[in-house]
């Protein structure tokens, strides 16, 4: 999709899906954001595509303005550019960069998960279940958005066990400059339903303090992000 038309009616309802389920103490600008963030992550938010501030407010069901703040935000991270008289230019990422952030990220999640399952407190567990759940949810609604976003916070959430904020800072950053173009037909051929089970298993590795176990689930992980999740029919790095 290009030019400024938004990408559709607001649905009856009320605001879509991923916007409904984040969190409670959030701000709006703080949800708009992180719905936004999705929506560009999934490819719901075209590459290359402008959309104005009013179109997307519509779409997600809230005024322009949080929807003008959080595109602001969001072009802080790089992920949007701001085209004055326009709204917002959803920014392209090369098949290169996918690779570089890839690579980075396997150099620094997997290990990190493995020295993480045996800092995990028994008390923790139900919790991260409850986060994993998630992931699978948003997959039965059909929420691509909030498959995103439970699949983020999930992971950053086992990854805070380190105690190193800077690297769930970075991890964080790198994840949000991953396009994952391919996750719509992957929900329509059921195989993301499988691939959120691995969330379930990850846990199950956890759970059983298997930190080398962990640590190579997320290895793959991240290979079929960049692979087929990429959209990109490539083998994972």
């Amino acid at each position: 999709m290009t030019g400024t038309a938004g990408p559709g009616p607001a649905p009856a309802s009320g605001p879509e899906p991923g916007l409904r389920a984040l969190g409670r103490r959030e701000t709006l600008r703080e949800r708009v954001r992180d719905a936004l963030r999705a929506a560009v992550i999934s490819g719901e938010l075209e590459p290359g595509a402008v959309y104005s501030a009013p179109a997307l407010g519509t779409r997600f069901g809230v005024s322009p303005t949080p929807v003008r703040e959080a595109m602001l935000d969001l072009a802080k991270e790089g992920l949007v550019v701001a085209q004055p008289n326009k709204g917002f230019r959803i920014t392209e990422v090369s098949e290169q960069d996918l690779d570089d952030i890839a690579a980075v990220r396997l150099l620094i999640e997997p290990p990190t998960v493995r020295d993480c399952t045996a800092l995990i407190p028994e008390a923790d567990l139900p919790h991260l279940r409850d986060l994993a759940q998630a992931i699978v949810d948003a997959v039965d609604r059909g929420d691509l958005v909030g498959y995103i976003r439970a699949d983020h916070v999930f992971h950053l959430a086992l990854l805070g066990y380190s105690g190193n904020r800077h690297l769930v800072e970075v991890v964080s950053g790198l994840r949000s400059r991953t396009r994952l173009l391919g996750l719509a037909p992957l929900l329509h051929s059921g195989r993301l339903g499988r691939s959120a089970a691995e969330h379930h298993e990850l846990m199950d590795l956890v759970e059983a303090r298997d930190a080398t176990g962990a640590e190579e689930l997320m290895r793959r992980h991240i290979g079929h992000v960049r692979g087929l999740w990429a959209g990109g029919g490539k083998a994972a790095p």
